[in-house]
């Protein structure tokens, strides 16, 4: 079975990653156990930031490589946090800071109007200039609450109501979670390819 590196070193993805894998008999390995630098996300999308994450990891590691990039997408804010999600408040944001600063932004909105829906864009490049990525999405709706609610998952998960839910993402255990999230649906359709994949390599 071939080794894949996965460029993150996001601490909440890299557990969700390995939960959602677990079982799959697919050997992906940190991108901290290759000393893979982190590179700045310069690109204009979730796209294009998960494979400039993923040929930097592959170049580093010398390994094929997966990367995502994903956020939260807030309607009444135009697409807001979108891409910088992870840094909202500031290159040096933390979880709770991002979202503090998401809450005040919808703080005029009504309950009504505060669409949003996180996205996931998983790539998987078999070397640093694959000209044919493999690249899945998957996409989670919901709404933005007022108040923080329960304690798994990590940044927006407390305050964002699961679609047809009375629960947020932080209020879900991390195997139903896995099954809904716009990350386990992308990582669930990356895996699937994979395993044709597995056969090349």
């Amino acid at each position: 079975m071939p080794r894949f590196v996965l460029a993150t070193s996001n601490q909440g993805k890299l557990r969700e990653i390995n939960e959602i894998l677990e079982g799959s008999s697919l050997e992906v390995v940190p991108q901290s156990a290759y000393a893979v630098p982190d590179v700045e996300e310069t690109g204009a999308s979730f796209v294009e930031n998960a494979l400039i994450k993923a040929r930097n990891a592959s170049l580093s590691a010398g390994l094929p490589a997966i990367a995502d990039d994903s956020g939260l997408v807030v309607d009444a804010l135009g697409g807001a946090p979108g891409i910088h999600s992870a840094r909202y408040a500031g290159a040096r944001a933390t979880d709770r800071g991002n979202l503090e600063k998401l809450l005040e932004a919808v703080s005029a909105v009504p309950q009504g109007g505060r669409q949003a829906r996180f996205y996931c864009l998983m790539t998987f490049l078999r070397h640093p200039e694959d000209p044919a990525p493999l690249i899945c999405q998957g996409v989670w709706e919901g709404t933005i609450i007022s108040e923080p609610r329960g304690e798994n998952g990590f940044g927006y998960d407390p305050i964002f109501l699961v679609a047809g839910s009375e629960c947020t993402a932080a209020e879900l255990d991390s195997k139903t979670k896995n099954r809904l999230s716009h990350r386990g649906q992308a990582m669930e359709l990356l895996a699937a390819q994979l395993k044709s994949e597995c056969r090349r390599l």
